[in-house]
């Protein structure tokens, strides 16, 4: 009866131990739990810790809360041209509502990663068909990611997702026609340099017409300044001579000095033997 006792004692804790440890959930911090009751959602855990269920009635499913990346197929687009392109790229995702991601998605991943490609896929053919080639090729540097994640909206809040990022890992042209649309485009691009450097040189003359025109003016406004110069100071010159020869006092004097000045002047190289005639003007200093 002991031993009887012993092992219903031992199955009853074996069964307790069952139960309560059935009965526990625990939550990661990357993760949320799913609570269902009979295959339905009964509520989410969100924070992570310890969490309680009723064992055996109510099951525990797991969804990431972390960010997950896509590595979608690379795939021909067509542009507005009439070019086709590929492109590979990948997109960078969260659940931001796990209620709806299992009500719509049936919790799965897999079924989340198909949705979004075909939504992604879709919003890429859309953006790359309404442009032209060598817009798609000049647009890589972040402005086609940004058209295609505004296209794409809030489409995927039915979902419970968020996409956080579209980055593109390859958009180039099939091999068959790469080099040719490369010539193209650097042979338009030298077209447009060239026409910059017309207008360019264009102007400078123009700046350079002005600047020569504007410091011909200016010469001659100078010019003219000078000889208005000259002109007073020539009538100044006079002026003095006039009133010093009408002044007999200093007639004598200014007479005397020129007459230096005019021997001085004709006594030029090594020769400094002056020769006058008795009736030279000159000769009237040394009388």
């Amino acid at each position: 009866m002991k031993t009887f006792k012993k092992a219903i004692l031992a199955a009853f804790l074996l069964l307790l131990l069952i139960v309560g440890a059935s009965s526990i959930v625990v939550t990661q911090e990357n993760e949320y739990s799913l609570i269902r009751q009979f295959g339905k959602v009964d509520h989410v855990v969100s924070e992570a810790g310890i969490s309680f269920k009723v064992p055996f009635i109510q099951s525990v499913d797991k969804l990431p809360k972390q960010t997950l990346l896509y590595d979608l197929a690379s795939s021909d687009v067509i542009t507005s041209d009439k070019k086709t392109m590929i492109t590979d790229s990948y997109i960078l995702w969260h659940i931001t509502d796990p209620l709806k991601f299992a009500q719509t998605l049936n919790s799965s991943i897999a079924n989340a990663e198909s949705r979004l490609d075909t939504i992604v896929y879709n919003s890429t053919k859309n953006i790359i068909s309404s442009m032209r080639q060598e817009d798609v090729i000049s647009g890589r540097d972040g402005e086609l990611s940004a058209a295609v994640i505004e296209n794409i909206g809030n489409s995927l809040e039915q979902y419970g997702i968020e996409l956080l990022s579209f980055e593109t890992k390859h958009l180039d042209l099939p091999g068959d026609n790469k080099a040719a649309v490369y010539e193209r485009m650097i042979s338009e691009r030298d077209n447009i340099a060239a026409t910059y450097t017309a207008e360019g040189n264009s102007e400078a003359q123009i700046i350079r017409n002005s600047t020569d025109r504007e410091v011909a003016v200016m010469l001659s406004e100078a010019k003219k300044q000078a000889e208005i110069l000259i002109a007073e100071g020539e009538a100044e010159y006079m002026r003095i001579l006039s009133e010093a020869y009408s002044d007999p006092a200093r007639t004598e004097f200014y007479s005397f000095v020129r007459s230096l000045d005019a021997a001085k002047a004709s006594m030029t190289g090594g020769n400094k033997t002056l020769i006058l005639s008795p009736d030279s003007p000159i000769a009237r200093i040394f009388y």
